[in-house]
């Protein structure tokens, strides 16, 4: 190991030099270390702004959404090293220019398939062009009535009933604590996810809660791409790479395990098929392989996808949903009040119905949305709708968590957690959701590449709302005046977990 680090301070040690100073001499440049500075941050000749890059590291998305909402356009280019520019925008006019009216300009692009392409292969979301329009035209027949009908009232509600409100309750009953939430709720939605769209049961969700190798890996996996993405000098995990050391070891490995059980779930999957020439029920994957893709790494890659939508956002955003909801109690007396008098297993009718339930939870991804910022790179010499030039080559990211925040999009109110501002009333009383120009809020992504399994999560979420709070109440077990710290990957998470306690409701209305 001390060989292999000796070789990288040899061959790249100019770099290492200025990452040393970005990161250990912050006396020497007080303004560009600045973990709270609003100001675009300095360039310097080759290496950019990799001194501010690596500064605020560690808090990227809140430094970046703090610079965006000090610029009047809402818009600004960073400076990386070596000639590399990435353009930050949180104005809906140019989101709405990407994701739509200029939308073959924008891709996924080169530098994202390089950083992710270990992790998620050619796999949707890290996939452009013909691979992309295949793999979403054959999803896109998951996402009808009658599979959502499904979702709802079979797999959602037997992972409910049979595995979550029991641990709940035995944690309620002995009044325990249980140390992590956010976990019981990536569980959750594994499962969920494997059964629906792969027919397979990983059984994550279990009382023991029992450690996987699996999830262990998925959840690196996802990190160490990440920080690859967004590395303020790539350089250095290439050559981590090539010398097979440190982070770059621990992706390797991590992959594997991820890569093992998917495979798997393919080969069981095809297994399956041959076996029985007409299946009772027809789920994604086997979708995939009756298509005519006999090319096992590339429905590999189309599970791992799949896992991690459904798996990390939908989770991330039930975390943060309960956390608020136990801040705002006039919040969470009116989702009771829609819940009380529906049945024992609220069916599919009834939780599309759910109006009030769905704007909390739009709400709530608005201030803590599950990706927190989606990136894209030009094909082509552009020019956004507020001036600014794109060359070709450069990265392009719209700021899902800054628009979120944003005065200038939300009012002057933007910070309250009000789920009011997505409803109105009609003539009898009753709440209307009025929906909000997806540009605005492209928490679901807009246009061509609008996220497929909008409709899914929803109900998913709120029938999962509907379960928990007719029975439980949930308290996070931290001091009342902690903020928990928003972090992020791939996706979102609450640092450190969420430790909470659970109470049997003894009424359901206050």
């Amino acid at each position: 190991m001390e060989l292999e680090t000796l070789m990288s301070l040899l061959l790249f040690s100019s770099i290492l030099w200025f990452l040393f100073l970005a990161t250990k001499s912050q006396s020497k440049f007080p303004k560009i270390h600045s973990a709270t500075t609003t100001a675009i941050p300095k360039s310097y000749p080759v290496v950019g702004s990799v001194f501010s890059i690596a500064a605020n590291f560690h808090r990227r998305v809140h430094w970046i959404s703090d610079i965006l909402h000090t610029v009047p356009s809402s818009t600004f280019i960073l400076h990386r090293a070596f000639g590399s520019r990435q353009v930050f925008t949180a104005n809906p006019a140019v989101v709405q220019h990407i994701l739509k009216t200029n939308f073959p300009c924008y891709r996924k692009g080169h530098t994202l398939h390089l950083s992710l392409g270990d992790f998620l292969g050619n796999g949707i979301f890290n996939a452009d062009g013909e691979t992309w329009k295949f793999q979403r035209q054959i999803s896109s027949h998951e996402f009808n009535t009658k599979s959502l009908r499904k979702f709802v009232e079979t797999v959602v509600d037997v992972e409910l009933t049979d595995r979550l409100i029991p641990i709940l309750f035995e944690a309620s009953r002995n009044k325990t604590i249980i140390s992590d939430f956010q976990d019981i709720l990536q569980r959750f939605t594994f499962d969920n996810i494997c059964i629906i769209a792969f027919g397979f049961d990983p059984e994550y969700l279990l009382p023991s809660l029992p450690e996987t190798a699996f999830a262990k890996a998925f959840d690196d996996g996802t990190r160490i791409s990440s920080v690859r993405f967004n590395a303020a000098v790539p350089l250095i995990w290439k050559l981590k790479k090539i010398l097979n050391i440190g982070t770059e070891r621990r992706l390797k490995e991590a992959v594997a395990e991820v890569r093992g059980l998917a495979t798997i779930i393919v080969r069981e999957k095809k297994k399956e098929l041959i076996e029985k020439s007409v299946l009772e029920s027809v789920d994604l994957l086997s979708r995939f392989l009756s298509s005519g893709h006999s090319d096992e790494a590339f429905v590999v890659d189309i599970v791992i996808s799949f896992i991690l939508a459904g798996r990390d956002t939908t989770s991330a955003a039930l975390t943060w949903f309960f956390w608020l909801l136990s801040k705002h109690s006039h919040v969470e007396n009116e989702i009771l009040k829609e819940i009380i008098g529906k049945s024992e297993t609220v069916s599919y009718d009834e939780v599309k119905n759910m109006v009030y339930t769905h704007a909390a939870l739009c709400e709530s991804m608005r201030l803590y949305p599950p990706v927190p910022v989606d990136t894209k790179e030009a094909a082509f010499n552009d020019v956004l709708p507020d001036g600014t030039f794109v060359k070709k080559g450069w990265r392009i990211a719209y700021h899902v968590y800054a628009m979120g925040r944003s005065e200038k999009i939300w009012g002057y109110d933007w910070a309250e957690f009000r789920p009011e501002r997505w409803l109105s009333r009609d003539e009898t009383g009753k709440w209307i959701f009025v929906g909000v120009d997806p540009y605005s809020y492209p928490v679901f992504q807009a246009g061509p590449r609008v996220c497929l399994g909008k409709e899914m999560a929803f109900l998913q979420m709120k029938r999962v709302v509907a379960g928990i709070m007719k029975q439980f109440r949930v308290i996070p077990a931290m001091d009342e005046a902690f903020e928990p710290e928003y972090i992020a990957h791939l996706t979102s998470l609450m640092k450190g977990g969420f430790p909470v306690k659970i109470e049997e409701r003894s009424c359901t209305v206050q």
